[in-house]
């Protein structure tokens, strides 16, 4: 699961694999657009519905906080 959703981040932009940081978006990593894009790749490679009320920033901000999401949403 982890490294299937590292591919979808690599495929956003593979900096964000490296990025040790606490915020992608003040990197200029993620944008609202590309969380779009994001939660659509993620919800059509693990067969899951992530509700707008998820969609948050802080979800969003490292790669860590969004594979606690997926994993929390997968169960």
């Amino acid at each position: 699961m982890e490294e299937k959703l590292l591919d979808l981040l690599k495929e956003i932009d593979e900096d964000i694999l490296e990025y040790e940081g606490e915020n992608l978006f003040e990197a200029g990593l993620l944008d609202s657009f590309l969380v779009i894009d994001l939660v659509s790749e993620i919800e059509e490679a693990f067969d899951i519905e992530i509700d707008a009320k998820y969609v948050l920033e802080e979800n969003f901000r490292t790669k860590e906080n969004i594979m606690k999401l997926v994993k929390e949403l997968m169960k």
